[in-house]
């Protein structure tokens, strides 16, 4: 559903003019307003001829700045947006950033080309730097610089030393991108369904619950190594069945 169909507010009292929620927010005026004809926002409601924005409203602006800061277009904010269910409260919008933030990658640095080979070790040709962009570890900015995500730097190094082609470096990343999506989706779903309600019928502290959201990221990627790894030995003995039951034929 579109959360953004919706002009209900919430917090009875706590209204902010446009002005107010530019301040409270750090968004402009001007990107309030593009948002809210991207659908992005729900229109704001009236007080005569004076718009006026909810809790909601700040909600999910503080959203989009977040996924904004980690790289997100505005079509993948505005799919984002549009899973959140109609009429969620201001907490659970706040909840969704929350639940994100573990799971996203770190803020990317920006550094010359220069400076990219510094790190790497060594000068990294066009074709290798072509790798990286599509292994997603390297975006260009301009002619003289690219985004970079530090901490997966030394790993895309590794493999391009050990000669991982263009073409295969496309076709995994497609398969991590559409299984990964899925699995995080499946995953946060199951924590916001399951979890969180436990937790708020509990009276759980938001500090442990906070504890509670991120350890739930090592522990899940710690099961999916241990289930990756399965399924590869599995794979692995398939494949040498297969070629034993064809050499005895």
């Amino acid at each position: 559903m579109n959360l953004a169909s919706t002009t209900e507010s919430e917090g009875v009292g706590e209204e902010y003019s446009l002005e107010e929620l530019v301040q409270r927010t750090g968004v402009s005026a001007r990107n309030i307003r593009f948002y809210t004809n991207r659908a992005i926002l729900p229109p704001p409601g009236k007080k005569g001829r004076t718009a006026v924005y909810s809790p909601q409203h700040r909600a999910l602006l503080e959203l989009v700045r977040e996924l904004q800061s980690h790289g997100f277009t505005l079509a993948a904010i505005t799919n984002y947006i549009d899973r959140i269910p109609n009429g969620s409260s201001t907490e659970t919008i706040r909840l969704h950033g929350t639940l994100l933030a573990p799971w996203l990658s770190d803020r990317p640095e920006t550094l010359s080309f220069g400076e990219l080979s510094d790190r790497a070790g060594r000068e990294l040709t066009g074709d290798e730097i072509e790798v990286l962009e599509t292994l997603g570890l390297v975006e260009t900015v301009d002619g003289a610089h690219v985004n970079v995500t530090a901490s997966l730097l030394p790993l895309g190094v590794e493999m391009l030393n050990a000669g991982l082609p263009l073409v295969a470096a496309q076709r995994a990343r497609k398969v991590l991108d559409q299984h990964a999506l899925s699995l995080a989706e499946e995953l946060t779903e199951i924590f916001r369904d399951t979890v969180w309600p436990a937790y708020k019928k509990a009276g759980t502290p938001s500090s442990a619950v906070q504890d509670a959201i991120n350890s739930f990221k090592p522990l899940t990627i710690h099961g999916f190594i241990s289930a990756y790894e399965r399924a590869v030995n599995s794979t692995k003995r398939a494949t040498i069945q297969r070629r034993i039951d064809k050499s005895g034929r």
